[in-house]
Formats: C-alpha cells, structure tokens, sequence
C-alpha cells in the first residue's frame, strides 16, 4: 500500500517532470535552466534538486533504479531461456518503467536531439553493459559448470544494447507510429542473419 508521503511524492515528482518536459520542447535542452523549471514547477532548486539529482536525471530517469531492474529482470528468466531471449524480457521490463509510452517517446527524441543527452545516456548505457556481462556468461555456461567466455557474452550483451538503441531511435523518428518492440526484433534479425 502507498503512503501519502510516497503518493504527494509521486505528484511533486510528475509536476516537475511535466513542466520540464514542456520547457525542453518550446525552448531546447540547453536553453533551460534548472531555475526556470523550478520557478515554473512552483518549487525551489533545492527542493528539485530533492528529486533528481541533475538537469539529465529529469531526461533520463533513475538509470540505477532501471539498471537494477534490467539486470534482476535477466536473472530471473528461466535457466533454459537464451540469454537473447533474457536480455529481451529484460528491456520489456523497462521500457516503461519510469514513464507511460508517450513521454518515453517524448524523452527519447529528446535523448537522440541532444548531443550532451546523448553522450549522457550512453555513458549510462556502458555501465549497464559491464554489468550484465557476468548475468549473460552465468546464462551461457548452464549446464557446463562453468561461465562462457568473455568474448561471447560481451559480443551478445553489446549487440542487444545496438539494436535496442537503433530501434528506439527509429521509434522515436517515426514518432512511436511502429511498434518498439518490433522495431527491436528486427533490429536482431537483421543482426544474426535471419531475416
């Protein structure tokens, strides 16, 4: 059951994102500033600096938060499920996971028009990738009593990030008109030869 405080959290919360998100859209990442987004959202800097940490964080979300999510989502796919397959349901997991589909759409046009955004999330992007590699060389080894091999985790957890990335660039360049997940399966085949 939510709290009050967790529920007036979550109000504060999307306000502020609200208000940020308008802001970036009329006037550009770069041209807002945090005071604006405070003065608008009808709080101090202080207080927003309470719920998120930087200026990116109001784009990019709770990356730790989603990392987590992402990685405990893969460790508990079934021991027989393909570490493509549980690195898939990972994504699903956290597609959505901070936003309803149209602000993800918002926030990754955002993401992908934004060279400093961009820069950010990728940076954030490669800390989820080492941490996924000993998940995905566990998954590959079942059965053998021992992990996979560097190499093979690292080439499939690297090529799950470049097609979730390519897909949802497209996604978001086709303005959330085709499906993501679709966008992301295609991505794949087109990778591994089978479409």
């Amino acid at each position: 059951m939510t709290t009050l405080w967790e529920r007036s959290r979550q109000v504060a919360v999307q306000a502020i994102l609200d208000t940020a998100v308008r802001l970036f859209a009329e006037q550009g990442y770069e041209q807002t500033t945090i005071a604006q987004i405070a003065r608008e959202a009808g709080i101090s800097q202080r207080s927003l600096f309470r719920y998120f940490g930087t200026k990116e964080d109001l784009v990019c979300g709770d990356q730790e938060a989603l990392g987590e999510l992402l990685k405990r989502t893969v460790e508990q796919q079934p021991a027989e499920m393909s570490a493509w397959d549980a690195l898939r349901a990972g994504f699903e997991a956290i597609l959505t996971a901070n936003h309803p589909p149209e602000r993800a759409l918002e926030l990754s046009r955002l993401i992908f028009d934004t060279p400093s955004l961009h820069a950010r999330y990728i940076e954030k992007r490669l800390r989820w990738q080492a941490e996924l590699v000993p998940v995905i060389r566990a998954r590959l080894g079942n059965g053998s009593g021992r992990p996979a091999p560097d190499t093979q985790a690292k080439a499939i957890v690297a090529t799950v990030f470049a097609c979730i990335d390519t897909a949802t660039e497209l996604w978001a360049g086709h303005e959330g008109r085709i499906d993501l997940a679709d966008l992301y399966d295609q991505c794949l085949a087109a990778v591994r030869g089978h479409g």
